[in-house]
């Protein structure tokens, strides 16, 4: 009778609870096993490329690795396409910085706007090179925002695009080289800004607050654009070191 009422008091584990506690059991899956990202095939393609060009790969070798990294899934499956060549095997750059904050510092960006961009049943666009200022409103109402910062001139580190898009949208095109970040949300509309961290800890952050109500907000990079600020600064670096060591 006693062996009965302790079968009856065992838990019921059902098909999902051994399923869950199997998944703890096999804890996080190895470096190799995550799931590869387009910048992850990036950086293989470049290495493929430096390889051909170094006459280490033949066209057609290079041709069928390429294809082999475009089916490619997981992490491990990039790196088969390079285990053989020198340059994957290098040292890496230093530890990377840590990333840059989700929320603007408090103080560095200004309540009131240094521009004001407004469509209301039209459309608006600023690009070009143009300094950014620290803080920028868009106004999408049954209209359409383009700003596209990715030939700005960027005088602060941090950058507010505060944006409203009712029943309209607002587009945000950021260089590839800047840090970005998305604060907003949406009401029955999209709210979508591609998180970005750059690898300069000086270089911009752009922050995208706001809302989309019957709307939407995108924010993404521009590939192939980077900040000219930036490349300045180090050619800067660059020049004063060698003055330094010639003795000017």
């Amino acid at each position: 009778m006693d062996l009965q009422k302790q079968d009856l008091q065992k838990p019921d584990l059902h098909k999902g609870d051994l399923h869950k506690r199997d998944l703890r059991q096999q804890g996080a899956p190895a470096a190799s096993e995550l799931r590869a990202s387009d910048a992850e095939r990036d950086r293989i393609a470049d290495l493929l490329r430096d390889a051909l060009a170094e006459g280490r790969l033949t066209a057609d070798e290079h041709a069928e690795r390429v294809e082999g990294v475009l089916r490619a899934k997981t992490v491990g499956e990039l790196e088969v396409f390079v285990r053989d060549l020198p340059a994957a095997h290098r040292p890496g750059p230093g530890p990377a910085h840590s990333p840059a904050p989700w929320r603007p510092t408090a103080g560095a960006v200004p309540v009131d706007p240094d521009d004001n961009v407004v469509a209301v049943f039209s459309s608006a666009v600023r690009k070009g090179r143009r300094r950014t200022g620290r803080r920028i409103h868009a106004y999408a109402i049954f209209g359409s925002v383009e700003i596209d910062l990715s030939e700005a001139l960027f005088d602060h580190q941090q950058v507010v695009v505060k944006s409203f898009a009712i029943f309209g949208s607002v587009d945000i095109r950021v260089p590839e080289n800047v840090s970005l970040r998305g604060m907003g949300g949406g009401v029955l509309g999209s709210f979508e800004v591609a998180t970005l961290d750059s690898d300069d800890p000086e270089a911009p952050i752009v922050y995208v607050d706001g809302w989309a109500v019957l709307g939407s907000v995108e924010a993404r990079p521009r590939r192939g654009k980077i900040v000219a600020d930036i490349l300045d600064r180090v050619q800067r670096k660059v020049d004063k070191g060698l003055r330094k060591h010639l003795g000017h």
